[in-house]
């Protein structure tokens, strides 16, 4: 089941990227909303595959959208891979458009691995709601829920290659990390939920 924490405006951003998760958020909002889509381009291979999907999708159901190249593919030494794409999204998505309601495609088990990376560095963090104009209201769904909706609706989705890649710190957490810690707290999902729960979304 699809959840929506806070109230949504009529007219709303959706960022996508082409995966399963952000797409069952396009097509589920725009069946109530006012939609439009900002795809930001990594300058790889796959983003170029998932901007096919992207456009393809929004170009049947009449949605516009927002097209966004990063200016320089190489990352500085001081930054991971990791961090130097999400600064570049979140410069589009807080810059060209801060005049927007932007909603990323966030879900539980995002919430579960960024507590897991958080702790281990002394400080366990829930991802916010909100930051400046961007909210993550899907918080408390699951993903595989996402997956379903996209199965229901014959939504396209892209499976990005580099998420099995575990050279990626939040792919290690993911692949590595999760079964382990599912195996000291099977509920691990719902202690990070009542955490979510407790928050103000406002």
């Amino acid at each position: 089941m699809i959840n929506i924490q806070g109230k949504l405006p009529r007219d709303i951003s959706v960022a996508c990227s082409g995966g399963a998760d952000s797409m069952a958020v396009l097509d589920f909002l725009r069946r109530k909303h006012t939609v439009s889509a900002i795809f930001c381009h990594h300058g790889t291979e796959t983003s170029n595959d998932a901007l096919k999907v992207v456009e393809g999708y929004c170009g049947e159901h009449d949605i516009p959208l927002n097209v966004h190249y990063i200016t320089n593919t190489k990352k500085p030494k001081e930054k991971s891979q990791e961090e130097y794409w999400r600064d570049f999204r979140y410069g589009v998505f807080t810059g060209e458009h801060q005049n927007e309601t932007v909603v990323t495609a966030h879900h539980v088990g995002d919430c579960v691995e960024t507590w897991i990376w958080s702790s281990m560095h002394g400080c366990g963090k829930i991802i916010p709601y909100r930051r400046e104009n961007v909210i993550r209201p899907f918080r408390l769904t699951k993903k595989k829920y996402f997956y379903r909706w996209c199965q229901l609706h014959l939504v396209p989705y892209i499976e990005d290659k580099s998420n099995s890649d575990t050279k990626y710190t939040r792919n290690y957490i993911r692949h590595v990390m999760m079964p382990h810690v599912l195996q000291v707290n099977p509920g691990i999902e719902k202690t990070i939920l009542k955490k979510i729960l407790r928050e103000d979304v406002q």
